[in-house]
């Protein structure tokens, strides 16, 4: 008799490990069709460095023209197209890169001068190097012994 309750959990565990099997079921359609979250991607860092603002933003497979970089004293914005298509003659077998267009903007914490902005791309990541406003540029202070 104690044999029959020792079974008591494995309906439990078939319908837990169904569970699972329709989660990653769903996971995968989901990531097959559904599309970017507007501001999700591209992922970025913005750090100070000084007398600069540098944002890194991960453009992976894009080229510069691909990329387009606007701005304003407070506000960097980055946008583009990451188009996919099988090179002529070939078909697609899987496709687990979908093409997305993208618009992101990076608030800054100071103000900046876009104006002298410079931008590179190197192995995926885009780097973004922006002078700091000349009024909020840190500035040393000499000490005077009197």
């Amino acid at each position: 008799m104690l044999y029959g309750w020792l079974d008591f959990d494995r309906p439990w565990e078939a319908m837990d490990d169904f569970r699972r099997r329709m989660d990653r079921l769903f996971d995968d359609l989901d990531r097959e069709t559904a599309p970017v979250r507007e501001g999700t991607w591209p992922r970025g860092v913005l750090y100070d460095a000084g007398e600069h603002l540098v944002l890194q933003v991960a453009v992976p497979g894009l080229t510069k023209e691909e990329v387009q970089i606007s701005g304003s004293q407070d506000v960097l914005t980055v946008s583009g197209e990451r188009k996919m298509a099988a090179p002529e003659g070939h078909t697609t077998q899987r496709r687990e890169r979908l093409p997305v267009r993208f618009c992101r903007s990076f608030a800054f914490p100071v103000k900046a001068d876009v104006e002298h902005a410079e931008a590179g791309l190197k192995d995926g990541i885009l780097t973004i190097t922006v002078p700091k406003a000349p009024e909020v540029r840190p500035r040393s202070i000499a000490v005077q012994v009197s």
